[in-house]
């Protein structure tokens, strides 16, 4: 009788210790997916803050995104130098491991739109972990760039914006 109660008692320990084990796998993915996002919303402060300071050249911003490796490189004016700094901390400039630039998102891509009247979209988008219900079609930057895997239709696809609003003086 013993032996049969150290057995039921170890059958249960291990059921408790891949339950943990799979919790731990899973706070890990919503620890990763909450930190992308933080960053998704610094990154659309840094920018707001950028656009209303540079408030004469706020026109120039627009952009449907830039793709990895190709944030522009030209610094003569205000406006060059924002939009290259923010693409490059947008696909992470901050951290590097190696010649891996590691210190934002996954795949992260920023875009502003105008809305007219002096309203600006400003869009972070990036690859989630795991699929999601995908974000409004409205929302254009990164469409359809993050599907493969198990992700399909935008899925993975996790974005963070803010309208900017630039007063006419």
């Amino acid at each position: 009788m013993t032996l049969i109660e150290v057995l039921v008692t170890v059958f249960i320990l291990v059921v408790g210790l891949l339950g943990m084990a799979g919790l731990q796998s899973h706070l890990q993915q919503s620890e990763m997916e909450a930190y992308q996002r933080s960053q998704a919303l610094l990154l659309l402060q840094d920018m707001a803050g950028r656009m209303t300071s540079n408030r004469n050249a706020v026109a120039g911003y627009v952009s449907t995104g830039y793709a990895a490796g190709a944030c522009p490189a030209s610094t003569t004016t205000q406006k060059d130098r924002d939009l290259s700094e923010w693409c490059n901390a947008i696909q992470g400039a901050g951290e590097t491991s190696g010649t891996s630039k590691v210190g934002a998102m996954i795949g992260g891509r920023g875009c502003v739109a105008s809305l007219g009247s002096g309203q600006y979209l400003i869009t972070v988008a990036w690859q989630g972990l795991t699929p999601q219900a995908a974000p409004p079609s409205s929302v254009s930057c990164g469409q359809n760039n993050y599907n493969g895997g198990n992700c399909v239709n935008d899925q993975c696809r996790r974005v963070a914006t803010t309208v900017v609003r630039i007063a006419t003086l």
